[in-house]
């Protein structure tokens, strides 16, 4: 019953705060993060003066009480929504095999899109129109079956790239969602390859599903039959990457198999892939892996480092 509350509240507030933030052509979301952290900042130091102490110690627990009731109202409760995985039938342990099926149907599918689109002079997958990419997404949220989302789909675009992009390159982190603006964050220094289905992925959070596998969910339910190649090759290509990772460590020799079958399009994206993680890769990268794993871990999800929830969905509904 109270959760329903919060899910209803959620499809107020997050249509509200979309219609009043949307239109600012940077992240707003951002911006009162920075404030938030100047202000802990101040008091923290603050705490070195004696005559300060008591009142910026009493500031920063007002502060941080009031920043966890808002995240918990505007967000924290959904993680307690009915999963996903209990809404589809015919439920069934994943399998390496059956897995293994469907990484060679989309192996064959990447090539296809992949030989549609366009690319830089070396070679590599370059996104035409993001607008358009992000419009076809808020569009294909209206297709979403209606037995796995009832949620409103307001089509309004509030994609934003972040202010912190630069520091993001660093941490492992493609996009995020700010619950305080309902806005979609995406890093948008990342490759082209991964961009697409990062705006689907946290345009799904947008429409209330937070459970970081259940939005990988959802964007590929957005983002698998579009009309858009695009965001259908970062789809294909993500849910390809997605099955080869669960794959790996049962059968390390069909992953390799399904990487040497990879047009040559699709291997120079994965080489530019891989240059651009090892050229950011560092303890900045290892620290937010282990933030990330722990703030999943508390808000009722698997960590960071597992796919097995979201090939849990893909393979059940692909055998529906």
């Amino acid at each position: 019953m109270m959760v329903s509350f919060f899910e209803f509240f959620f499809e107020f507030q997050k249509k509200a705060h979309q219609a009043i933030f949307s239109w600012i052509p940077f992240s707003l979301g951002d911006l009162v993060y920075i404030m938030t952290g100047v202000f802990l900042l101040y008091h923290m130091i603050s705490l070195f003066k004696k005559k300060k102490r008591q009142s910026s110690l009493l500031a920063i627990l007002i502060g941080i009480n009031i920043f966890y009731f808002l995240y918990q109202i505007f967000w924290g409760m959904l993680y307690f929504q009915v999963p996903i995985i209990k809404k589809l039938p015919g439920q069934e342990e994943p399998t390496t095999e059956k897995a293994k099926i469907l990484a060679l149907k989309y192996l064959e599918k990447c090539k296809k899109t992949r030989s549609l689109l366009k690319q830089d002079r070396n070679g590599i997958f370059i996104i035409t129109d993001l607008r358009a990419v992000q419009q076809e997404i808020l569009t294909r949220q209206t297709y979403l079956p209606k037995n796995i989302s009832n949620k409103k789909a307001p089509e309004i675009n509030s994609f934003k790239s972040s202010l912190f992009k630069n520091g993001m390159n660093f941490t492992g982190i493609l996009g995020y969602y700010n619950p305080f603006t309902a806005e979609a964050q995406y890093n948008s220094q990342l490759p082209n390859t991964y961009i697409p289905f990062t705006c689907a992925h946290e345009s799904s959070h947008q429409l209330g599903f937070a459970r970081e596998q259940e939005a990988n969910f959802i964007g590929y339910l957005i983002g698998i039959n579009s009309k858009n190649p695009e965001l259908r090759y970062s789809t294909e290509y993500f849910t390809l990457k997605s099955l080869l990772n669960f794959i790996v460590e049962e059968d390390p020799k069909f992953v390799k198999s399904v990487l040497q079958n990879y047009s040559l399009p699709m291997k120079r994206d994965r080489a530019y892939e891989k240059a651009f993680v090892l050229k950011h890769q560092g303890l900045l990268d290892d620290f937010f892996g282990i933030t990330n794993n722990l703030f999943l871990k508390s808000n009722q999800q698997e960590g960071s480092i597992t796919y097995s929830y979201f090939i849990d969905l893909l393979l059940t509904y692909e055998t529906v």
